[in-house]
Parts: structure tokens; sequence; C-alpha cells
């Protein structure tokens, strides 16, 4: 089993937002960056979990977990002229960008980035490495557990 982090702007898709949908699943689309859209499209797999982790607003941090359902699939939004994620360059027949679709898991009161950050065994983590803006990030076998001993107290 793999583990992941996906970031989110709570304002645009919060875990709220997760628990309300549907089948509390959703299509995770939207992703423009080549690295990420590799780590969705080459290495997630269904079963995987994934941290769902509030992103650019005032108390960024890991706030549930979610798991894949429905492993890497073209990305619809892609292929939309009227969605903010179009790519008029992708094609039908040869898709530049993919989406997967999660289930929500677990809520839990925020794990902030802070907290993350002054925890000496997440000092690896690729989440606190400088400059590392992803969206889409794997975690380790070893950060999870550190994560969620951290979420249990």
């Amino acid at each position: 089993m793999g583990y992941w982090l996906m970031k989110s702007e709570p304002d645009e898709f919060g875990i709220e937002d997760l628990i309300r949908s549907d089948k509390q699943t959703t299509t995770w689309s939207g992703v423009r960056n080549f690295q990420a859209r590799n780590f969705m499209r080459d290495d997630m797999k269904l079963g995987d979990l994934a941290f769902f982790y509030h992103s650019s607003c005032p108390a960024p941090g890991v706030v549930g977990t979610m798991k894949v359902v429905k492993a890497a699939y073209p990305d619809p939004t892609q292929f939309d002229p009227a969605s903010d994620y179009f790519d008029p360059k992708s094609k039908p027949d040869n898709p530049t960008w993919v989406a997967v679709d999660l289930q929500f898991v677990k809520q839990f009161p925020l794990v902030s980035l802070e907290a993350l950050r002054k925890e000496p065994k997440l000092a690896e983590m690729r989440l606190l490495q400088k400059g590392n803006r992803l969206s889409v990030l794997p975690v380790n076998a070893a950060e999870w557990k550190r994560i969620m001993s951290m979420v249990e107290g």
C-alpha cells in the first residue's frame, strides 16, 4: 500500500466538501504539474491512503484521510473549455493530465504545518523540504505512522 499527501485550498475544496460529496467521494482533478501528475499516473494505486492537507490558508495542515477508489484516468477538466483547468493542447486520444477518485476515510483536528515541522521524525518529509510546492506528494510508511500517532495523541 502507498501513502500520499494531497493539498487543496479549503476555500476551493476542503475536507468538509469531501464529506458532503455523493458517496463521500470526489474526482481529484485539476492537477497541472507534471511531477504531481506522474505520481498520480505512475505510482498511485487503488486502495492507497492519502492525507487531506489544507493549503494556502491561515492554518495549513493535515485534516483527514482519504482512500484511492479509482486509479488514474484522463482528467475530464482538461477537455472542458468552461473549466479553469482546460488545456487546449491536450487531446482525447493522447491526454496530458490525469485524475483519481478519492473517498473520505476520517476527519480529525488539524495537525498544523508548524507541528509537522517541529517533529524531528518528519525532518526528511518531502512536504517540509525547502521549495517543495507540489500538490501531490508521496509519504513513506514511517511518516504516515508518525502523523497518525500525532493525530491520536
